[in-house]
């Protein structure tokens, strides 16, 4: 089975800018995951949507790189998943694009 989240939208502290660090922005992340689905063994999505907004309210990242590598940790060391997608995107930092990154 997979399992896709998209658009997990939230607010966060995130960048290394000195604006950044104060003023919360709005970040957006998609995941994906495959697992052996059975009757005993399922994956709650709202439990990982849930880890994945804490972790990054919590740590406050500084790099967005930073923040990519330890919630693919997290997920990987939480959950039995392979074939993990994640992108974390920052839609306002820039006036005219959206600044993204994926492992």
């Amino acid at each position: 089975m997979k399992i896709e989240i998209e658009q997990l939208t939230f607010k966060c502290i995130i960048g290394i800018l000195d604006f950044e660090r104060v003023k919360k922005q709005k970040v957006i992340i998609n995941l994906s995951f495959d697992y052996d689905f059975s009757k005993d063994n399922f994956i709650d999505y709202s439990e990982v949507a849930n880890l994945v907004k804490k972790t990054m309210k919590e740590h406050k990242f500084e790099l967005i790189e930073d923040a990519i590598k330890t919630i693919k940790k997290l997920l990987e060391d939480t959950y039995t998943i392979k074939n993990l997608k994640l992108k974390i995107s920052k839609p306002n930092i820039l006036k005219d694009c959206i600044v993204s990154i994926s492992s």
